[in-house]
């Protein structure tokens, strides 16, 4: 069953929300050539800890950190480590916070340095992909609607979703129904609500849609690089209202 939020649940919603984009803002300015993944981690959960929430990733399944943090061909739960970052590279940071027991998520993909105009352009498709599916996030549309819409402009620019991975549902769990697959066909799905929080996040290979996965890891099967953009919202009546921008 999906939940529906009420108007109490929503304003808590809103502040885990907030944190969680406000600390991928934050983050940007220290995502260099030569910092550790486990350096932006701990960044990431100081920032989070000060705002007074809670890092909604660490510990949950077992994950050690506050922060999946995927170079490259990682495509998401990339563990913070002692690896360094290398000019080029593009660095996937999805994290979440809580705020009174209800969930913020969102991720955003940023470049290392200079990185190739390729590289750039996969980024940008990948954003865009988020907005021209939530379009379709208004109370009574179908959900397939929205991974059509994505999976449409993603394939129309070159490149492909993955599939073994989705979006979801968000509230006082981090996970919740309904899966939110970035591919589908329009008119199909359940029939979306007012009041529902999804988490809708886009993951673009600019290769192959397949991927590898190795426990936590997640990596695209021919290790082209691949792009992550993630915001939670909130579907109404008219247009969606974004929480993590």
């Amino acid at each position: 069953m999906i939940p529906v939020k009420n108007s109490r649940d929503l304003e808590k919603m809103r502040k885990a929300g907030k944190i969680t984009g406000d600390v991928l803002k934050y983050i940007e300015e220290f995502v260099k050539p030569g910092v550790t993944t486990l350096e932006l981690d701990a960044r990431i959960e100081e920032f989070i800890k000060k705002a007074g929430a809670k890092p909604g990733f660490k510990g949950l399944y077992g994950f050690p950190g506050s922060a999946c943090i995927s170079v490259d061909e990682v495509v998401v739960h990339g563990f913070p480590s002692k690896r360094e970052l290398k000019e080029g590279e593009i660095v996937s940071i999805d994290t979440g916070a809580i705020v009174e027991g209800f969930n913020g998520d969102a991720a955003r993909t940023f470049a290392v340095g200079k990185i190739s105009a390729e590289k750039q352009r996969l980024i940008d498709v990948t954003k865009q992909s988020f907005f021209e599916g939530i379009k379709h996030a208004k109370a009574g549309r179908r959900l397939g609607d929205l991974s059509h819409a994505i999976q449409a402009y993603v394939e129309a620019h070159g490149y492909s979703v993955v599939r073994a991975m989705c979006g979801h549902g968000i509230g006082r769990s981090l996970h919740e129904d309904p899966s939110i697959p970035n591919y589908g066909m329009a008119n199909t799905g359940v029939m979306l609500k007012s009041g529902y929080c999804l988490a809708v996040e886009p993951m673009v290979n600019e290769g192959t849609y397949k991927v590898d996965i190795d426990g936590w890891l997640c990596r695209t099967s021919d290790r082209k690089p691949s792009a992550h953009y993630e915001n939670t919202i909130i579907v109404t009546n008219g247009e969606p209202e974004i929480i993590t921008l």
